[in-house]
């Protein structure tokens, strides 16, 4: 494990969404991007569920505060494969910390193991979509994951929902 975030955070107050990984994969690391693997859906489909005009490439993540969106990991030290992470790897307090300081409306986790490791729930215990509840003062949606690897888990239909809530007038 390093000292340093394999990807830097995108947070800055006042963003719609900051989506929460479980942690930099393999392509995402060397690329220093987010997202980045080749099987990867994520930039697709925030395009295509339009919280973005375009279809950016990967090594534009930074482009994403002018459209309310942040990103960030549970584990920022490490990268890989989710079948390599630990327990140790996590860092959910300091994933509540940003988000408290940054407060965004919702924090959107790509992938249930992401949403586990922050919010200490079991496997069986959480569903996709929209939480009872918030994490340190936003709301919480869980999303399939993007990756390629969980292709059999995936849907759109949660993340078509957290863009009707992210332009609804609801609150968390």
């Amino acid at each position: 494990m390093t000292t340093a975030a394999v990807l830097p955070d995108v947070l800055e107050p006042g963003l719609r969404v900051v989506f929460c990984g479980t942690q930099a994969g393999a392509v995402s690391a060397a690329r220093g991007a987010y997202y980045a693997g080749p099987g990867n859906k994520f930039w697709s489909v925030i395009h295509e569920i339009g919280l973005i005009p375009e279809r950016l490439a990967p090594e534009r993540f930074r482009e994403l505060p002018r459209y309310g969106i942040g990103l960030t990991d549970v584990a920022k030290l490490t990268s890989g494969p989710d079948s390599a992470l630990r327990g140790a790897h996590f860092d959910a307090e300091g994933l509540r910390a940003r988000i408290a300081a940054h407060r965004p409306r919702y924090v959107a986790f790509n992938g249930k193991r992401a949403a586990q490791a922050a919010l200490g729930a079991a496997a069986g215990s959480i569903a996709y979509g929209l939480q009872p509840g918030t994490f340190a003062g936003s709301g919480v949606f869980i999303l399939p994951s993007t990756s390629g690897a969980a292709a059999g888990f995936w849907s759109i239909e949660p993340w078509k929902d957290l863009a009707r809530a992210m332009t609804g007038t609801e609150s968390p």
